[in-house]
């Protein structure tokens, strides 16, 4: 649905009230996100209560929730990332039905806050279930990301988040969302370069190698330096194809790197940066210098 999410109030740990939601986003009359739009919010209106109810009370619930580890989000690419999960419902519910939808997100922070979570992100179209039973079917959903988007990822957003699963009742207005079903960190993307000098180089002599560790910043959307963080130097010798950590270093003010090591043999250097919760790991493509 491509939104940053606000929540009116919560009914019980399962429920959500209202979701502010954009009309504008709406691709077409027939899109999920515009039929998602009226089904979970009234953004124009206030956010007036929607009449949530909890997952029980719709008679859906969701399980065997499934999602990456990590999602590594850039500065403007789109980016989106498989959910699968089971869903069970009532017999008397016809889930491949025009008037009921279903889907995944993912969300940050607390369902159980009153103000709701922090954030929230849902795919762009709702999810694809095969019956595998009167009362359950296997499901697949997106969860889509747009970091180009003004206001849908805040740096404090990076880290831990969990997932969710939403049903929907249009012509009872009726929404059901269900959370604490999963785990998955939202990274903000990390790149990291390096350049060994001078090449070629005298045995014996002194090698500089530069570079810089940078992320993605959600906010101006370009990439800026990840200041100190231990990065390691690395050194695999030509013919070879295991790279050895020669030292450790840190990150300064501008994410910035900088060492220096003696010439010994023709090989690549590289910088490894080890990652954190809210940056993923990275390394640099080998820099080769020619020792003679």
């Amino acid at each position: 649905m491509r939104i940053r999410v606000t929540v009116a109030a919560v009914t019980g740990a399962l429920a959500l009230s209202a979701f502010a939601v954009p009309a504008a986003q709406a691709v077409d009359g027939s899109s999920y996100r515009a039929e998602a739009a009226a089904a979970l919010g009234h953004a124009a209106s206030g956010r007036a209560a929607f009449g949530a109810t909890t997952a029980a009370d719709l008679d859906v619930s969701f399980s065997n929730f499934k999602i990456a580890k990590a999602v590594k989000v850039g500065t403007t690419n789109h980016v989106s990332t498989t959910v699968t999960y089971t869903l069970t419902h009532g017999a008397d519910l016809d889930i491949h039905s025009d008037d009921f939808d279903n889907g995944p997100f993912i969300y940050k922070g607390s369902l159980d806050d009153a103000e709701g979570p922090d954030n929230a992100l849902f795919g762009d179209a709702p999810a694809s279930c095969t019956a595998t039973s009167a009362t359950t079917a296997s499901c697949k959903g997106l969860i889509d990301v747009y970091p180009g988007e003004d206001g849908m990822l805040f740096n404090s957003d990076a880290g831990s988040w969990k997932g969710g699963g939403l049903a929907v009742i249009y012509s009872t207005d009726d929404t059901a969302v269900q959370g604490d079903l999963g785990k998955t960190l939202v990274q903000r993307n990390s790149k990291l370069t390096v350049n060994a000098s001078p090449e070629p180089v005298t045995k014996g002599k002194t090698i500089t190698v530069t570079g810089k560790l940078s992320r993605a910043n959600w906010e101006t959307h370009k990439y800026a330096g990840y200041t100190n963080q231990p990065v390691k130097l690395q050194f695999r010798k030509k013919g070879t194809s295991t790279y050895t950590t020669l030292k450790t270093i840190t990150s300064n003010s501008t994410g910035n790197l900088s060492t220096t090591v003696k010439a010994t043999a023709d090989g690549y250097f590289r910088y490894s940066f080890a990652g954190t919760s809210t940056t993923p790991a990275v390394s640099a493509a080998g820099d080769f210098v020619d020792v003679r």
